[in-house]
């Protein structure tokens, strides 16, 4: 018996027909899913299958880009190259995230800063600390990586961090870390390295506007909560 594939479906389960009839927004995740995969295994159809494999992590997209091909291919009808097709297409959805967040440099809330980085560090397993550099209009001239540490922690080099910010001539800092366990309440290192990086600047006259704690979901801001 030939495995399904979407030649063979009534013209209603079709979802490469529906884009074009009706457009992408009317599609299901699993339907988009399995126009990329195109086929499905001896037993269900392509969008059945790929309503499965969205079910195994509980119909999140998020959690579906962390799937490494070894696990995708334990689902009958997922071969390497389907599972390349999946990863690619999250992968090029995340892309485009982070590109749209790009177009928005200038920084005017925490949201925007949670906006811009999220997508970088909140779903990384394991603990990253970024800066942002603004001039004075508040614009972005660069991010950088300042460290990259274990699950629970990371060691954050204050002396570098003001030396690029010298360099680029900036006027105010942002900083932000991800918490991999998705706790957003800041740890005492936490609290005790914003307070160092904001003496700091104040010396240098480069001022320390925010430190956001970011997590897959959510971010806690130290500006909006009134302590720092």
């Amino acid at each position: 018996m030939e495995h399904r594939t979407i030649k063979t479906w009534a013209l209603d389960d079709r979802p490469r027909e529906k884009l074009i009839a009706k457009g992408k927004t009317l599609l299901s995740n699993a339907e988009l899913i399995a126009i990329l995969i195109g086929s499905g295994n001896r037993s269900e159809s392509a969008v059945a299958l790929s309503q499965r494999i969205l079910q195994s992590v509980s119909d999140n997209l998020n959690e579906l880009a962390k799937l490494p091909i070894e696990q995708l291919v334990r689902f009958n009808g997922i071969g390497e190259a389907k599972a390349i097709a999946i990863i690619t297409g999250l992968e090029l959805g995340k892309r485009r995230q982070l590109e749209t967040a790009l177009e928005k440099p200038k920084i005017t809330s925490s949201k925007d800063v949670c906006n811009l980085m999220q997508p970088i560090i909140g779903d990384l397993a394991h603990e990253e600390f970024w800066v942002l550099f603004l001039n004075n209009s508040n614009k972005v001239l660069a991010k950088n990586q300042i460290s990259k540490g274990g699950l629970t922690a990371t060691i954050v080099d204050v002396r570098l961090l003001f030396k690029k910010a010298l360099e680029m001539a900036a006027v105010g800092i942002l900083v932000c870390h991800n918490h991999p366990s998705g706790k957003l309440q800041p740890s005492t290192s936490d609290k005790q390295l914003t307070q160092k990086i904001k003496e700091a600047g104040f010396t240098l006259d480069i001022k320390l506007l925010d430190h956001l704690i970011i997590t897959e979901k959510a971010y806690f801001s130290f500006a909006d909560e009134g302590i720092l």
